[in-house]
This record gives C-alpha cells, structure tokens and sequence, in this order.
C-alpha cells in the first residue's frame, strides 16, 4: 500500500475537468447516489488487502488541524463478534426493562423515561429507541452476520470535533468499500461497549481513545445498490449580489 501511494506521488496528476450542465454522474458520485446500508450478507470474508485498501481510504480523510482523531479495531473473528453482540443485547434488554413504563406496574417510571429522553434526546428518539427494543426482543440483529466488523474510536484529545473527522473518516471507508462491490452498515449501537470494563480491556481501548462508532462490511446478499428518492431540502442561496433565494 505505501508503495503504491509513493508511487501515485511521483507521478504528475492529471487535471480534473469539471462535468459540463448535464453531464452524467461521474465515478465518485455514482458510488454515493448508488450506496444503500446492507443488512444482509454472504458468509464469505472479505480478503485482507481490502480491508487494508478501506481503512487507508479512512486514514486519508481531512481532519481539524490534521489531527487525525481516529483509531481503527478491526475484529473479523466471529465468535468474538457474536459475544459483543450479547453484551449490546443484554444491556438493550436492561435499558428496555427499566425505562418501559408501559409493562403493568411500572406505570410510575414514566418520570424516569421522560428525564432520560431529555437527558439523552438523541439516543431515546423512538427510531433508535424502537431498534433497541427489537436488538433486546431478538428480533434485530447488531452487525447482520457480516465477517467483518471496523470499530473506530475517536482520540479525545484533539483539536475540534473528535467525534464529526471519525465520523469523515467513516464515511470515506463506506463509500470506498462500496466502490469495490463490497456492503456495509453503520452500527452505532456498539457505544454500550464503551461502559463494559471486559470489552474495554479486550479491545485494548484506553484513554484518550472513546468508542464512537462501527461498521459491518460484508457482501451484500443479492444487489441493494440503487438510486432511491429522498427527500428534497429547501437551501437558502445568496447570489454574487447579496440577494437570496431558496432553491430545492
């Protein structure tokens, strides 16, 4: 790999011509419009030197003052994955047990729920909230059998937002191993490791370093791929002249 990036600097880079007004998406937004989170893969490991190929695509990614705020676990052993995904379960089904006021007889937590979810107002949206409760039930799987599983850490000591360049870097590594036909998943639902002491220990996690974040990467079962409508966002546009309007 270092030899390949020595090489791509000794040579002269061509010059990039903008696309004309209509012109077809090139390669880097085709991989964008096309990507879709997978949730569904072949047993089949991914071979090493793309994996190695992902996490450079990463460690290339812009960072405030460079300060390349990441670091990179790799786990492809899968009875160590499966036992990170009981502890993930476990702790969905503790959190679930104490903040689900519905059950009979725990009508009196409600107040519990409420200063939780002002507390946590992110994590307790009922979208994740809701997969929590399906990750406790069974019912939804942590990193979908993938072979592969990428956790990346942010390094708290640096200068910015940590978390937002491990968040860059992540998005680098989806997209490259999108471009190699290969499917990944963000799973942020890892973060309950970060309070287990045994898993901290085992995947070597010390200060400065935080779990923010992982990413399954596999082969896709079938062909997810494909351009999906999203929603349009109003953008408010200030022209050379100062003045304003709002393009969708």
């Amino acid at each position: 790999m270092a030899d390949e990036l020595e090489k791509l600097e000794s040579e002269e880079t061509p010059k990039i011509i903008p696309p004309q007004p209509g012109a077809p998406f090139n390669d880097v937004e085709d991989v964008i419009y096309r990507r879709r989170s997978v949730r569904f893969y072949k047993k089949k490991q991914v071979p090493e030197y793309l994996i190695r190929r992902i996490l450079e695509t990463g460690r290339f990614a812009p960072s405030a003052g460079n300060g390349q705020t990441w670091k990179f676990i790799v786990v492809r052993n899968q009875k160590m994955i499966e036992e990170m995904t009981a502890e993930v379960v476990l702790f969905c089904q503790r959190l679930m047990g104490m903040l689900d006021y519905m059950r009979p007889g725990r009508e009196k937590r409600e107040w519990l729920m409420k200063l939780f979810q002002r507390i946590r107002n992110n994590d307790l949206h009922p979208i994740p909230a809701g997969a929590m409760k399906l990750i406790a039930e069974g019912k939804l799987g942590l990193w979908h059998g993938a072979p592969t599983v990428i956790i990346l850490l942010a390094d708290k000591r640096c200068p910015g937002n940590p978390m937002l360049d491990v968040g860059i870097a992540g998005q680098n590594m989806v997209l490259a191993a999108n471009s190699m036909g290969l499917g990944t998943c963000w799973v942020s639902f890892v973060k309950p490791l970060r309070y287990s002491h045994k898993w901290k220990k085992k995947l070597g996690i010390r200060y400065p370093y935080e779990l923010a974040t992982s990413i399954a990467v596999g082969y896709p079962r079938g062909n997810p791929d494909g351009y999906v409508p999203r929603e349009t966002q109003a953008i408010d546009w200030y022209d050379e002249d100062g003045a304003c309007k709002v393009v969708y």
